[in-house]
């Protein structure tokens, strides 16, 4: 019988086991793209739309120019300044290129050989490469968040892939330009220039595009102004990379690597003084456009010049400190006990500092040693300097050892200085304060406007919000009232003591003084003026009746309810801004017309269409005449004199005989002012304390507010020519002064004692009025 035996087993060749391993290795790698594929597919419909790139409408923050197009002030959340790709200069573009993407114009959105040279990088070492390309950040800063997962990378790749299949490599490269974060809340290269180095982007160097371009990797890290030294090592790689691509020559590299660039450590600091200008301005507009004003891109061109608003400014600032000069020395701001060792000290010098900020060209000091002779102090710049002789002046009562700590000037002190020259000056940081402004009289156009000292102090506008006392300065409007009244410059009056009783007043006694508690009897009612004597003035009012002198003045804008109809208003007793003043006074240099003040010329969008314009009142049109035009000519006339021959003859140093105005001083000596104009431009200045308190005994218009006008002024005017004021019609001139045709001497008010050329109703009234004073 035969056995059955077994097959023998069939052995595989080592070819059908790699095949097998190759079919379903490829397998799963099919049916992972396919499940990817179909991932992305069902995704892609679910994309967010493009609209906010294709038509991209950025956060545009408001913008404040001067008249002549310099920028004063910016407010929003985002600084940006729109810029259109064929704007931008190709050294920035080529910075971002050589930092970013390089191949930025060749991948269709993903840079697939970065994506592996970034893997392979990653797998090796400990630190993280990226192979973000600037469409992929492009979506990320539109769209997504910056998490670092799988699923935010593939809506990434995905919208990067949809977005070069809608834009132009030229449009996504200015979005990105334009949206990117650079830290200092800039957004976009073209403001960062400006915040950074105060310049135009189309003016920018080869290094300061390198080190702009440094910051889209991490703003804060590279941020010139916080990290210098880290952002001067991106900025020289930098520099390598477009150097390594041929973007620069070598000769161009060489040169840039070794720039000294000059970064603004304040961010926020524009080219001209005018905060208090700017906060006007934007409290205006957001008035019109609400929560849209800080996001819509508006460009809002005020009146005021550079050349104009740096007179006012230092004119504003000399003036006050040359007050400090003449008054004592108040003393250190603050003291901290300083170690002997220099680095625990530097420390403290610096922290302490921190607190005292600079105003300007008054800069906060933390002294180092002190002698009768010698100070030697440090600033928050790191700088020691030494003051000696004439520079130890205002302190010198302040160096004595004999002194208590606390009344001495000391190792450990915080000081005031300034820099004169190539010497330094102890000085302290004044508690007064000052407001100045300036204007076209033909249509109220504010040229100048200076609301304190120091907006960064005190932000409150004293051109603006400060009601105060005008004093003396009033006087021209009462001058003015009187002429309708029958009066001449010629008028006499007597320049005596006059007092009122109980009875009269309905009140308590009164008894005016003179400033200078001098009477000169009887006087023309011009040289009254020239003078300033309150007696006159009283007694005008009291002819012409308080209550018509109070209707009178609300022709030239004051506020009746705020000037009362007492015979004080013949003082100035009552409440004006200086803005009221400069309105006022400019009625008297343009002819009698009322224009007002106005500071916005107009606002455009980001576009640069006009949304509003401003429609001034003008000098010239007769609906706006409040005044004769022969009254104000006697009063430009009487009011010359006052800089000829009375208390404003300071303004003489300026040469000009078509000058004119008022210095005005209330009681006590607590508001000093200056109101005064060329036709063609009018100022008021104005000091003193916001609580209200003597200035000091001596202390005047004609010395305090004038010095400002006249600084001013000799800049304002330097190329404006002397205009002589034609005698209007109905003015006739007889034995060397002015009158109305219709009150020559012998039929107008020659005099107030007893004489009366008036209607009985006025004559009725004349007794009535002396109640009227309290």
């Amino acid at each position: 019988m035969t056995a059955n035996t077994p097959d023998a087993p069939v052995k595989k060749s080592p070819k059908g086991f790699l095949l097998m391993a190759l079919i379903s290795l490829l397998g799963l790698i099919l049916a992972g793209v396919l499940l990817v594929v179909f991932g992305l597919a069902m995704a892609y419909p679910n994309l967010p739309s493009l609209e906010t790139i294709t038509d991209y409408r950025p956060k545009m923050p408001l913008r404040i120019y001067s008249a002549d197009n310099v920028l004063i002030g910016e407010f929003g959340e985002e600084r940006r300044n729109l810029v259109h790709i064929k704007d931008i200069p190709d050294v920035m573009k080529k910075s971002v290129l050589a930092a970013e993407d390089n191949n930025f114009y060749e991948h269709g959105g993903l840079d697939y050989w970065g994506i592996l040279r970034a893997a392979l990088h990653n797998a090796t070492s400990s630190s993280r490469q990226g192979a973000s390309t600037i469409t992929q950040q492009v979506a990320r800063n539109f769209f997504l968040s910056s998490e670092q997962t799988f699923k935010r990378k593939a809506y990434e790749a995905l919208l990067a892939w949809k977005i070069e299949q809608n834009l132009t490599k030229d449009q996504i490269l200015e979005v990105y330009m334009n949206q990117i974060y650079l830290g200092q809340r800039a957004y976009g290269f073209s403001s960062a220039a400006q915040i950074y180095f105060g310049k135009n982007l189309k003016d920018i160097s080869v290094a300061e595009a390198a080190m702009l371009a440094g910051l889209p990797k991490a703003p804060s890290a590279y941020n010139p102004v916080v990290n210098p030294k880290r952002a001067k090592v991106r900025q020289q790689y930098i520099l390598q990379r477009m150097a390594s691509l041929g973007y620069i020559t070598p000769a161009q590299y060489e040169a840039a690597k070794v720039e000294q660039l000059k970064v603004k450590t304040d961010s926020s600091e524009f080219g001209v003084h005018a905060e208090y200008v700017a906060e006007m301005a934007r409290q205006l507009v957001y008035e019109q456009f609400k929560e849209e004003t800080y996001t819509r891109g508006l460009n809002v061109f005020t009146t005021i010049t550079k050349a104009d608003q740096d007179a006012a400014y230092l004119a504003l600032r000399s003036g006050v400190m040359e007050y400090e000069r003449r008054h004592p020395y108040r003393g250190p701001e603050a003291y901290v006990d300083l170690p002997a060792n220099k680095s625990e000290a530097d420390e403290i010098v610096e922290t302490e500092l921190a607190e005292h900020p600079d105003s300007d060209n008054i800069v906060a000091a933390m002294v180092l040693s002190a002698a009768a002779d010698k100070v030697v102090a440090v600033t928050a710049s790191g700088e020691e300097i030494s003051i000696t002789g004439a520079g130890l002046a205002m302190g010198k009562n302040w160096l004595s050892d004999k002194n208590p700590p606390n009344k001495r000037i000391r190792r450990g002190a915080v000081i005031r200085v300034m820099q004169e020259g190539k010497d330094w000056q102890i000085t302290q940081m004044p508690e007064v304060e000052s407001a100045f402004i300036a204007a076209n009289t033909e249509d109220g156009a504010i040229k100048a406007m200076v609301g304190g000292f120091d907006y960064n102090r005190n932000k409150f506008n004293h051109v603006t919000q400060a009601w105060r006392q005008p004093g003396s300065s009033f006087k021209p409007f009462i001058y003015s009232a009187s002429l309708e009244r029958g009066l001449s410059p010629a008028t006499l009056i007597n320049d005596a003591p006059i007092s009122f009783d109980a009875g009269q007043t309905g009140g308590q006694a009164w008894e005016p003084k003179n400033y200078d508690g001098k009477y000169e009897g009887p006087m023309s009612m011009r040289r009254g003026l020239t003078k300033s004597k309150n007696m006159v003035s009283i007694r005008i009012l009291n002819r012409i009746g308080a209550k018509y002198g109070q209707e009178y003045t609300t022709r030239f804008g004051f506020d009746s309810e705020r000037n009362p109809p007492y015979l004080t208003l013949a003082l100035g007793a009552g409440g004006v801004t200086p803005m009221q003043m400069a309105g006022a006074y400019a009625v008297f240099a343009n002819g009698g017309y009322k224009v007002s003040p106005y500071l916005i010329a107009k606002v455009t969008d980001a576009n640069g269409k006009v949304l509003s314009q401003a429609n001034p009142d003008r000098a010239g049109d007769e609906k706006n005449r409040v005044i004769d035009e022969r009254n104000a000519f006697l009063m430009d006339s009487m009011m010359k004199d006052v800089v000829r021959f009375g208390t404003a003859t300071r303004a003489l140093s300026l040469k000009r005989p078509d000058i004119a105005g008022k210095t005005g001083t209330t009681n006590d000596s607590i508001d000093a002012w200056f109101a005064g104009y060329q036709p063609k431009l009018v100022g008021v200045a104005w000091i003193g304390f916001d609580q209200p308190k003597n200035l000091g005994n001596k202390e005047t218009g004609g010395g305090l507010a004038l010095p400002i006008w006249i600084g001013y002024m000799a800049k304002a005017l330097k190329s404006v020519p002397i205009e002589e004021r034609p005698v209007p019609e109905g003015i006739i001139a007889q034995d060397g002064e002015y009158y109305y045709a219709e009150n020559p001497p012998g039929v107008g008010v020659d005099s107030l004692e007893g004489a009366t050329r008036g209607t009985p109703a006025e004559e009725k009234q004349k007794d009535a009025v002396k109640n009227e004073l309290f």
